[in-house]
């Protein structure tokens, strides 16, 4: 194909106007895809800015409210299992000192 000229575009159609049935069409069907892209609810959500920092504000409370939560839990977990490590004598007295105090910490007001 070196050297070779076409008339043809990027659709495999020739320049001359045949086309112009199908172009009206893919245009008329390209509108409508847009119409329901612009009702969809991610654009319907994102038009306000306002919308937007809210969303955003309320997405990243519940992150960090969800990572409190999980790493109390967990880190309860971790301090109750080496409590109960008593044949360790260094882990286990730790482990009894850090129960002792969050006991305490606990009972106070």
């Amino acid at each position: 194909m070196t050297g070779e000229t076409s008339t043809n575009d990027d659709n495999g159609r020739d320049g001359s106007g045949e086309g112009q049935g199908g172009l009206e069409a893919e245009v008329r069907a390209l509108r409508q895809e847009l119409t329901m892209l612009r009702e969809h609810r991610m654009f319907v959500l994102y038009q306000s800015v306002t919308r937007v920092l809210l969303l955003r504000f309320a997405s990243g409370m519940a992150v960090g409210l969800g990572t409190v939560i999980g790493a109390t839990v967990l880190l309860s977990l971790i301090v109750w299992s080496l409590s109960q490590i008593s044949f360790i004598p260094i882990i286990g007295e730790w482990a009894a000192q850090i129960s002792r105090a969050i006991s305490e910490e606990g009972g106070a007001p």
